[in-house]
């Protein structure tokens, strides 16, 4: 059967000038409906702004930036602006360091929600034929669910395996079919692994050939050593559950950045110092506006995480913003002897050597006053037990990790699956145990 390259073409490949004057209807109707949260009247009335004073795009810089500090301090219901009675679902972060982040919906955020994500699946060819295969955990994670509504307004025949069991997964994978699937970065690269040791080959034995990647930074270099192991094309999804989860953005078929669906957002880069927007090109903090919002629109929310927008126009078609993969977070970012430092460097560096696996661990401490690095990084499997090899790699990584962030690690190779994950299942990359004192 033929279809389309667009699940809403009309939308999708909307004219620029026809785009703008939606997003601007659909920012003077979220400002208006944002009075009914205590939280945006108080903003408002500091700033001596109404409502009415959003008369262009231009004005969005009058309005109020929001943070997570302040879904915290509001914790849990203060920024809803319908009555909780009309709220069908919430999620949460996890809140492991004070209250967690409450985001309600509605169930036209819900129905919403699984449109934008549908056309990010559609975009990189699912289609109803497809099977689809969830990874992710369900629950108060939103990757779960949103994938799964996603999936499921596509078509497809879904699995919702979730989180972890491995061999499981693979079983599945094999038994039903699976040619779509979903999986954050770092597990993606553990399936492959327990592949090679159960003597699966996923050319051979599996029929995927759709990977969706996200929830962790990663390098570009990661896509293309769990594409070459996985022989499937990977794309990029960009989600964040202040926003929604899954569906915000996504990479098409050119793989040359992530459209962020621009009828659901507004989209700013500013320097996360004096926040101010920065050009097109250059790197910032990536602010988020919604749009298309009922229980809990928030107005140019910082998002923390570092981007930037891809100038020029996509050759697949869609009108909507690029924005480049994700470089960290501001918040994320390490400073070691007066050095900037951005974990996707290192991991730059460690994914050209494939004698290492993809799981590695930087920890910052201070030792005798002095500001140190240890990166942990699992071999990909004992290929020798010469010390002297070893000893070579060790010293010839470490070089060229010195060449990129300007200061010398200490460099541990460790056994593959020492390196433990985050309760979600997520890599954890940096322990900085300097906040400690």
């Amino acid at each position: 059967m033929e279809y389309s390259s667009y699940l809403h073409p009309e939308l999708e490949t909307m004219p620029e000038a026809s785009l703008r004057q939606l997003q601007l209807e659909r920012l003077q109707q979220t400002v208006r409906h944002c009075m009914n949260s205590p939280f945006y009247q108080e903003r408002f009335a500091e700033l001596g702004i109404t409502p009415d004073d959003i008369q262009s795009l231009d004005d969005l810089k009058k309005l109020p930036f929001t943070t997570k500090e302040d879904l915290r301090e509001h914790y849990p219901f203060g920024l809803a602006c319908i009555p909780l009675r009309e709220c069908t679902r919430l999620h949460s972060s996890s809140g492991t360091t004070g209250n967690p982040t409450v985001v309600l919906h509605s169930q036209k955020d819900i129905d919403e929600w699984a449109k934008a994500v549908a056309r990010c699946l559609w975009m990189v060819g699912s289609r109803p034929e497809d099977v689809f295969q969830n990874s992710a955990g369900y629950g108060m994670f939103t990757a779960g669910l949103g994938f799964q509504y996603g999936a499921e307004k596509v078509g497809m025949l879904t699995v919702p395996a979730a989180a972890g069991n491995t061999k499981r997964q693979i079983k599945f994978i094999k038994d039903f079919g699976t040619t779509v699937l979903h999986a954050i970065p770092s597990y993606a690269s553990r399936i492959y692994e327990v592949m090679r040791e159960e003597g699966v080959d996923p050319r051979r034995d599996t029929k995927l050939r759709v990977l969706c990647i996200g929830a962790e930074p990663h390098s570009e270099e990661q896509r293309k050593r769990i594409e070459a192991n996985l022989g499937v094309k990977a794309y990029n999804s960009y989600g964040i559950s202040e926003m929604m989860g899954p569906g915000v953005a996504f990479e098409c078929p050119e793989q040359n950045g992530i459209h962020i669906w621009e009828d659901y957002f507004i989209v700013e880069i500013i320097d996360p110092v004096t926040l101010e927007p920065v050009e097109d090109g250059q790197l910032g903090e990536l602010v988020l506006t919604t749009i298309n919002r009922e229980a809990m629109p928030l107005l140019r929310y910082r998002t923390r995480d570092l981007t930037s927008i891809i100038p020029g126009k996509c050759p697949c078609g869609r009108t909507h913003k690029r924005l480049a993969r994700l470089q960290g977070r501001s918040d994320d970012m390490i400073i070691l002897k007066g050095v900037n430092i951005f974990p996707i460097q290192i991991e730059k560096i460690l994914l050209k050597f494939k004698e290492l696996g993809t799981d590695y661990l930087i920890t910052i401490d201070t030792v005798d006053g002095n500001d140190t690095m240890t990166i942990e990084v699992e071999l990909r499997e004992m290929f020798t037990d010469d010390y002297r090899q070893l000893q070579q790699l060790t010293k010839e990584i470490t070089r060229q990790l010195k060449d990129e962030i300007l200061v010398t690690p200490k460099l541990l190779l460790v056994q593959k699956g020492s390196i433990k994950t985050s309760d979600e299942g997520k890599a954890v990359r940096v322990k900085d145990l300097r906040k400690l004192f």
